[in-house]
């Protein structure tokens, strides 16, 4: 019963919607042919909204108006960016060069040397970076980076003058910033892991007095000068358009030539040539070289300056570069020597990685197989045959692997670059040859320079302080003599 009840009343309200939906679409209809009519006015009446014309200067001022708002428009859009992901990435890859610095090139060094010298490498190589940092942000940046002509800045942002956390610099994509800070700190890391190769050279019998001051004479004319002259807008070797994208000539050769000059000046340690002056642990040297491949991905990789394709480019060839070294080292080893090393993995390993900085995101994946590659057969020539034919004790071999992995970087930086090798391609109208005849003349200009300032920076530290400890310092390593401890416990 009162199921049909209910039936009965959901009929009836079925009935009354559908009515109501009958009459609303008649009233549609209704209001649509009324609206119609309307819109057909007589002839006679055409000209009456002519006289409902708004005033003539109204028209006026909002044509003149309307550009106003579209630059403003277009100026909101002009609006530099500054992305999160792209101050992490550079936060990082800041982070990832110090891990290179300390404890890597530290640990590096410190195993290729004697125990009785371990702790004094381990030092001049964290001081010199630190030293360094700090000039960098009392003048070198600005000398390297803020204008200036060809061949060197300005004192414009001495003390970071003007530098705020809310001043920008750039990146290499239209509208895209970084905090200047950023860019600031992740170059003062360029500057200090420079000069902290550089130690390597003359390690076992320099006086850390005369290599602070070489360090800050070296940096100030010979580093920024070449660093303005590559890499600031405006600089020589820029406008030439040469080549460099994370430091191969303005890191690594810069390091090999002053390093080799500091073998020459210092001269040579006791017993070199006569006794054997091996390296006291290889397990050090080893995981140091293992600390600098991860560290490195953020010296390459970073110096993209955005986390974008470039980077990941960067990345895979740093990859890829140092793996197929470690490989042509070995190979060459097993062959000339019969036998494979672990300081010849080690080795191979920085020899990848400084072949391929200056290509790092200009070349394909197979570019950089290759320079690693060769990078690694020629470095190994640079430790031996070439090491004995310039007689220099190149300590840790810093001018065999930085000066000869950084020279054949740059030159083959210039061939494949090239689309037809896979890379990003040449400048438009830039042939293999012309480029590198630029990068040619790049690697020149930086060994000149670079050798001409180092030699008269370490005549300037022999005069003020001698290079070279006694002979009775030496022969009792420079741990206890120098520094007072020793690395070892007996």
């Amino acid at each position: 019963m009162k199921t049909g009840l209910f039936s009965g009343w959901k009929t009836r309200m079925q009935l009354l919607c559908m009515a109501a939906v009958l009459a609303t679409s008649t009233l549609g209809v209704a209001l649509t042919a009324t609206a119609q009519e309307t819109a057909t006015p007589p002839a006679e009446s055409v000209a009456a909204p002519v006289d409902a014309a708004p005033p003539v200067a109204e028209v006026v001022a909002e044509v003149v108006a309307a550009p106003v708002e579209a630059a403003a428009v277009v100026e909101a859009e002009a609006e530099p960016v500054v992305d999160k992901g792209d101050v992490a990435w550079m936060l990082t890859s800041t982070m990832l060069v110090l891990l290179m610095v300390v404890p890597g090139l530290a640990l590096f060094y410190g195993g290729l040397v004697r125990s009785k010298n371990v702790l004094s490498v381990l030092i001049q190589v964290t001081t010199v970076f630190s030293l360094l940092v700090i000039l960098w942000v009392t003048y070198g940046y600005s000398l390297a980076f803020a204008g200036g002509n060809a061949w060197i800045g300005t004192l414009d942002k001495v003390f970071l003058k003007g530098v705020t956390v809310d001043s920008l610099a750039d990146t290499f994509s239209d509208g895209f910033k970084l905090p200047e800070y950023v860019f600031i700190v992740f170059q003062s890391t360029f500057a200090g892991i420079t000069g902290a190769l550089i130690v390597g050279a003359f390690a076992e019998r320099a006086k850390l007095a005369a290599v602070l001051l070489f360090s800050v004479l070296w940096f100030t004319f010979g580093y920024l000068p070449l660093a303005h002259m590559v890499w600031a807008s405006g600089g020589y070797l820029f406008e030439l358009g040469a080549l460099d994208f994370a430091g191969g000539t303005v890191v690594h050769i810069n390091a090999g030539i002053a390093g080799l000059v500091g073998a020459y000046f210092i001269g040579k340690r006791i017993g070199y040539g006569r006794e054997a002056l091996k390296p006291h642990n290889v397990t050090f040297t080893y995981i140091g070289a293992m600390l600098l491949w991860v560290g490195w991905f953020g010296f390459n990789a970073g110096s993209n300056l955005e986390a974008t394709g470039g980077a990941a480019l960067a990345f895979i060839n740093t990859m890829l570069a140092t793996a197929a070294a470690i490989l042509a080292w070995s190979l060459t080893e097993k062959v000339t020597k019969g036998k494979s090393s672990a300081l010849g993995v080690a080795s191979g390993a920085v020899a990848g990685l400084v072949g391929i900085t200056p290509a790092a995101g200009l070349v394909g994946p197979f570019g950089a197989i290759a320079i690693g590659a060769i990078a690694g057969v020629l470095c190994v020539w640079g430790v031996s045959g070439l090491k004995r034919l310039l007689g220099a004790d190149d300590t840790a071999d810093v001018f065999g692997v930085h000066g000869i992995g950084g020279i054949v970087g740059a030159i083959l930086t210039g061939v494949f670059t090239d689309a037809s090798f896979g890379g990003i391609g040449l400048a438009e109208g830039v042939s293999i040859g012309q480029q590198v005849g630029v990068q040619a003349l790049g690697v020149g200009i930086t060994i000149v320079w670079i050798g001409i300032v180092s030699a008269a920076s370490f005549f300037v530290a022999k005069l003020v302080f001698g290079l070279r400890v006694s002979e009775d310092a030496e022969r009792e390593g420079l741990d206890i003599t120098s520094h007072g401890e020793v690395a070892y416990e007996a």
